[in-house]
C-alpha cells in the first residue's frame, strides 16, 4: 500500500485540520482494502431483527447475540408478538446475554411502543427511534445506517471509541463528541462502513490487550502504533 508521505505520518502534537482529513481518508482507504466486507455482524433479517439483536449486544458480544436470536425469532417472530410476550419468558430466552432483567423490559417496551404508535413497523428517523425503550443514539445509528442504509451518524461503540482515541481522531471519552469529531472527517456515505472498518480491525488488529502494530496497515498514521 505504500508509506504514506512524511507530512501525513502520524506524530504525537498539534495536526492541522486539512492533515487530519487526508489522514483520516488514508486510514479509510486502506481499512476498506483490507477488509472489504465488513459489515455488521449480527445476523438479522429486517430491522425489527436487528433492533432486538443490537438491544441484546449491549455489555454483550455479537456471537452470543447471535447464538440467542434464532430461538427469540422463532417464540416472537414479530413486534405484535413481542409486544404481548410474558416478560420472564423473554428474561429466560435471553438470559446468557447478560443484564437479563432490563433488556427484557426494554425489549417488550420497545415492541409495544412499535405497535402502538408505528403499526408494528420500526421508524426510520433518529427522533423516533430514541423514543422507544431502550434505544439510544448508538442503536438507532445502528438501525438507520444497516436496516436502512441512512447515514444520520455514527455509531460508536467500545472498538471506535478505542482506535478513535489511538488513531489521534479524537481526544474524547464520551461517545457523542467522538461522533462529532468523525463526522467531519469523513464522507457521510461512507458513515455506517466506517464502523464496521474499525470495529473489524480492532477485533482483528488493534486488539485492546495485545495490539499487533507490527501487521497495521495504519500503523504509520497512528500516533499510537508501537513500531
Amino acid at each position: 500500500m505504500g508509506r504514506a508521505p512524511a507530512s501525513l505520518r502520524a506524530r504525537k502534537g498539534r495536526e492541522s485540520a486539512a492533515a487530519k482529513a487526508e489522514r483520516a481518508r488514508l486510514i479509510f482507504q486502506r481499512l476498506h482494502q483490507s477488509y472489504p466486507d465488513a459489515a455488521c455482524a449480527l445476523d438479522h433479517a429486517d430491522a425489527y431483527q436487528l433492533l432486538v439483536a443490537t438491544i441484546l449486544s449491549a455489555q454483550c458480544t455479537d456471537a452470543r447475540v447471535n447464538m440467542v436470536t434464532p430461538a427469540f425469532f422463532a417464540r416472537y417472530p414479530r413486534p405484535e408478538d413481542l409486544a404481548r410476550a410474558d416478560r420472564a419468558e423473554v428474561e429466560e430466552l435471553i438470559r446468557s446475554t447478560g443484564f437479563f432483567r432490563n433488556k427484557a423490559r426494554s425489549l417488550v417496551g420497545m415492541a409495544q411502543g412499535l405497535v402502538a404508535d408505528h403499526r408494528g413497523e420500526v421508524p426510520r428517523s433518529m427522533e423516533e427511534l430514541q423514543v422507544l425503550p431502550g434505544v439510544g443514539r448508538k442503536t438507532a445509528n445502528v438501525i438507520l445506517g444497516n436496516a436502512y442504509g441512512i447515514n444520520e451518524g455514527i455509531t460508536v461503540d467500545t472498538h471506535v471509541t478505542r482506535l478513535s482515541r489511538l488513531l489521534g481522531l479524537t481526544r474524547h471519552d464520551d461517545p457523542i463528541r467522538i461522533e462529532q469529531d468523525l463526522m467531519p472527517l469523513f464522507p457521510r456515505e461512507d458513515w455506517a462502513l466506517l464502523s464496521h472498518l474499525l470495529i473489524t480491525h480492532g477485533r482483528q488488529i488493534c486488539i485492546a490487550r495485545r495490539p499487533r502494530c507490527p501487521d497495521c496497515v495504519v500503523a504509520d498514521l497512528c500516533p499510537s502504533a508501537a513500531v
